[in-house]
């Protein structure tokens, strides 16, 4: 019992340091409820009791896929216009190409002097 009344500070600063450090550095669109700011001062003053609570209330948890549920950015290959602009890419590519082809026809129906 002696040990864990040793250890039991420890714990409490290293969970109360942790939640500080995760408040600061969480991107704010994950953060629920109260603000950062609100964040950290609850947990300042109540520390073990501040802490749980960010941990169960104020954070937004990752999905299963590692991304945060509503907000999560879409990567470019998933996103629709990055998409849309490769087809017309593609479409444009192929125009060139029968131009070419075009003029390279136009090219050998010239007599060559």
């Amino acid at each position: 019992m002696s040990r864990l009344l040793v250890l039991l500070p420890f714990i409490v600063v290293g969970l109360w340091v942790w939640s500080i450090v995760d408040i600061v550095l969480i991107d704010n669109r994950r953060v629920r409820g109260i603000p950062k700011f609100g964040w950290i001062v609850l947990v300042i003053i109540l520390p073990v009791v501040g802490a749980a609570l960010w941990f169960l209330l104020g954070r937004e948890r990752l999905s299963a896929a590692g991304r945060y549920a509503a907000t999560a950015p879409v990567a470019p290959d998933d996103a629709p216009a990055f998409l849309r602009q490769l087809n017309r890419d593609k479409e444009q590519e192929q125009r060139i190409r029968d131009l070419e082809k075009r003029l390279a026809e136009l090219d050998d129906d010239d007599p060559k002097p």
